[in-house]
């Protein structure tokens, strides 16, 4: 895989990523950080780390619940602060130049809610005459929130808690697009992602129907480091290879199948060919 390519034919570059926000929290449990502390802090981001909290009345939580909460105690955070805040999973691994890469919303925009910078299962709803890409996500890995983005969030997280309880597998994440939407809030996605969910499979979704792993069908560019999934015996560049490869043909699947692009979004928009020029171009990298 090369090294990034510059960024065209997308958003307004003079709103880099490391002139946009407060700071970036890392949501950990027992992983290290360090790689991923030091390759953001070398980008210029303040960074901070917030680990789980291990309690003993925390053993019959779902996995979904602790990860939902772990994110509402990085919301709390988010919701207080002037700028957006960047919000990423200790898996996550970052391109090459992560802090250049701009802004995929509009700065001076005042009813932002979210913008992942991964993707999973995304779609595109809308594109402005800037090619800022209004869509959809799940998988919270990394993603700009901004103060009332979170606020909002805070109340999902507390509705779910009231609702369902600790105990049961939620995919609360797949909902959080819909959460927003409803308080008039736009979410945004990136033209390429901002970087890889390195994590290993998870076994609960897959107990609840779901895939046990995602990752990212096109990258911005080279990643600044190995990801957890391709290290270990069997692991190095020919894992880290195929798994991009599967990566990409199921993103271009996806796009040729409708499914990034829904032909009911396409027939209704007012410019429909900036919509599939957005999506097909993405799509245009021999980068793996």
């Amino acid at each position: 895989m090369d090294s990034i390519a510059p960024v065209t034919n997308q958003t307004p570059s003079t709103y880099r990523l490391v002139d946009c926000l407060s700071k970036i929290l890392i949501i950990a449990y027992k992983e290290s950080t360090y790689l991923l502390e030091e390759v953001l802090t070398k980008e210029g981001f303040y960074v901070e780390v917030l680990r789980q909290e291990q309690k003993p009345e925390d053993q019959s939580f779902s996995r979904s619940y602790l990860c939902l909460m772990n994110h509402r105690r990085a919301w709390e955070k988010a919701a207080v602060e002037s700028k957006p805040t960047l919000i990423i999973e200790a898996d996550f691994v970052p391109v090459v130049g992560f802090g250049q890469l701009p802004l995929p919303f509009n700065t001076n925009q005042n009813n932002v809610g979210i913008s992942w910078l991964y993707t999973c299962a995304p779609q595109v709803y809308s594109v402005s005459e800037e090619g800022y890409a209004e869509g959809f996500s799940t998988a919270m890995v990394a993603y700009i929130i901004t103060p009332q983005g979170a606020g909002c969030l805070i109340e999902l997280a507390d509705e779910i808690r009231e609702q369902k309880g600790g105990e049961v597998y939620s995919t609360w994440d797949s909902g959080v697009d819909k959460i927003l939407r409803a308080k008039k809030l736009k979410n945004y996605i990136p033209f390429r992602n901002y970087g890889e969910h390195g994590g290993l499979p998870n076994l609960e979704h897959y107990k609840n129907g779901l895939s046990k792993t995602h990752r990212a069908d096109v990258l911005y560019g080279k990643l600044a480091f190995l990801p957890h999934y391709a290290m270990g015996e069997k692991g190095g560049y020919l894992k880290l290879l195929s798994a991009r490869i599967e990566a990409r043909l199921k993103g271009i699947a996806r796009l040729a199948t409708g499914k990034f692009l829904r032909v009911r979004v396409l027939q209704g928009s007012k410019v429909p060919a900036r919509l599939l020029s957005f999506a097909i171009r993405r799509q245009l990298s021999v980068r793996l």
